[in-house]
C-alpha cells in the first residue's frame, strides 16, 4: 500500500522559493525612466519598471530606492556649461522628485502602497526624509523612494544610495545598470571587456572600475554591505537578485 503523505509534508514540495533578502535599496538611474528616448519620461518604460519591482515587493521583500535624475538634468555637465556646481547639484536632486512621483504613481497603479521622502522638505509634494518613518514604511510593507538625494551638493545619487540604505538597515545595494555587471573595461566600448562574477571592494577602488563612486564604494566597504550591480534591461533580473541567484556581479 502506497505511503499517504501528510498534508503539512507534502505542503514542503509546494512552498515557492523565500527570498534571499529581506530589504533592499535599489538604485536605479534617472536615464532609465526615459525608456529609449534621451530626455524625460516614457510612460511604459516606468510602468513596465513598477511591474518588476511590484513583483518582488509582493513575495515580502521590503524594498528602498533611489531614482536619480539625470533624464533630466545632471549637475556636473551643467557646471560644465559654467553654471555654478552648487546651483547644477540642487536642479538635479529637484529632478529625482520628478522621477519619484512618477515611480511612485506607477507603482501604486500595481497596487504597492508607495511613500515618496525627501531629503529637501517639500510638504505639499512628498513626506520629508525622517529615518525611523522610512523603516516604519518598510515594515508595514510600502515601498520607500527616497528622493533629493543627500540635499548636500557634491554628493552623488550613488552616495545618497549607499547611505539611505545604511540608515534603513538594507541587506544590499542594487544598483541597476545597462551592461551585465561590473567589467575590467567599458563593455560598450570594447569587446573583449571581461566580467566579473564577483570582485572585492578593494580592487574595484584599486583599478577605479567605476561601477559606483568611490565614496559610495567605500561608504560600503567599511560598513560591510555588499554591492550587486545587474542588467536591468534583463526583464526579471530584480527577482532573480532578490531571491539570491547569481546574476551580474557582487562587490563585497
Amino acid at each position: 500500500m502506497a505511503r499517504r503523505v501528510s498534508r503539512p509534508f507534502a505542503a514542503l514540495f509546494l512552498m515557492e522559493p523565500m527570498p534571499k533578502y529581506k530589504r533592499i535599496l535599489l538604485k536605479l538611474s534617472g536615464e532609465v525612466m526615459a525608456g529609449q528616448g534621451s530626455f524625460g519620461i516614457d510612460p511604459e518604460r516606468v510602468t513596465a519598471l513598477a511591474k518588476e519591482i511590484a513583483e518582488v515587493a509582493r513575495t515580502g521583500v521590503q524594498i528602498g530606492l533611489v531614482v536619480g535624475g539625470g533624464n533630466f538634468f545632471r549637475g556636473v555637465a551643467a557646471a560644465a556649461r559654467n553654471m555654478d556646481r552648487v546651483t547644477g547639484d540642487h536642479m538635479g536632486m529637484l529632478a529625482t522628485v520628478i522621477n519619484a512621483l512618477a515611480l511612485q504613481d506607477a507603482l501604486e497603479k500595481e497596487g504597492i502602497p508607495t511613500r515618496v521622502m525627501t531629503a529637501i522638505q517639500m510638504h505639499q509634494v512628498a513626506e520629508p526624509y525622517i529615518r525611523r518613518r522610512a523603516i516604519r514604511h518598510l515594515e508595514k510593507g510600502r515601498v520607500v523612494i527616497f528622493a533629493a538625494g543627500t540635499s548636500n551638493p557634491y554628493f552623488s545619487t550613488d552616495t545618497a544610495a549607499t547611505l539611505r540604505a545604511l540608515e534603513i538597515h538594507a541587506e544590499v545595494v542594487a544598483k541597476a545598470t545597462r551592461v551585465d555587471g561590473v567589467y575590467d573595461k567599458d563593455p560598450l566600448k570594447y569587446p573583449d571587456a571581461v566580467l566579473y562574477p564577483e570582485i572585492s571592494f578593494q580592487d574595484v577602488l584599486a583599478n577605479a572600475l567605476g561601477v559606483m563612486d568611490a565614496s559610495a564604494v567605500a561608504m560600503c566597504r567599511d560598513n560591510q554591505l555588499p554591492i550587486i550591480v545587474f542588467n536591468l534591461n534583463r526583464y526579471g533580473n530584480i527577482m532573480r537578485m532578490a531571491m539570491g541567484e547569481p546574476v551580474g556581479t557582487l562587490i563585497h
